[in-house]
């Protein structure tokens, strides 16, 4: 009885790794690619966090001095996420994740571009939760 409890239980922290996961995903990007706010970069990336974008490597500081720069355009775009996970794994205090990654992007209510990312990630449980430490993007071309 006690071994079926603690298989349940994994199974459950499992289920739960995953869903803070998901949500690790779809929070990153509201909160650093629409807000434009490199101050939480640090709330989800790991100090030695690399983005592999579409051929470019980015550490903190590159997608910082992006996300200013994008700041000082006027009027201010908004960008809306849409988040589609194709798999997700955990062992023990390491994480991967992959999946496509939609962004509508509107000035003044009219949208202006949409974009469609595949991307793969890994994370890894620290003191103050999941944090990503790699994230691998690709563009996918619009039909």
């Amino acid at each position: 009885m006690l071994f079926f409890n603690s298989i349940a239980f994994g199974q459950v922290s499992n289920e739960t790794h995953k869903k803070q996961i998901q949500n690790l995903v779809l929070e990153s990007f509201d909160e650093i690619w629409s807000k434009l706010e490199p101050k939480n970069i640090e709330k989800y990336y790991t100090k030695d966090f690399l983005l592999l974008e579409h051929g470019e490597v980015w550490n903190n500081d590159t997608i910082a001095a992006h996300l200013n720069k994008a700041k000082l355009k006027l009027p201010m775009p908004k960008r809306v996420n849409t988040i589609e996970i194709i798999d997700i794994k955990v062992t023990n205090k390491t994480a991967w994740v992959a999946y496509h990654n939609y962004a509508t992007i509107s000035v003044d209510d009219k949208v202006i571009r949409k974009a469609h990312w595949l991307e793969s990630a890994t994370a890894i449980l620290t003191d103050k939760g999941w944090k990503f430490d790699m994230l691998h993007s690709t563009r996918v071309k619009s039909e």
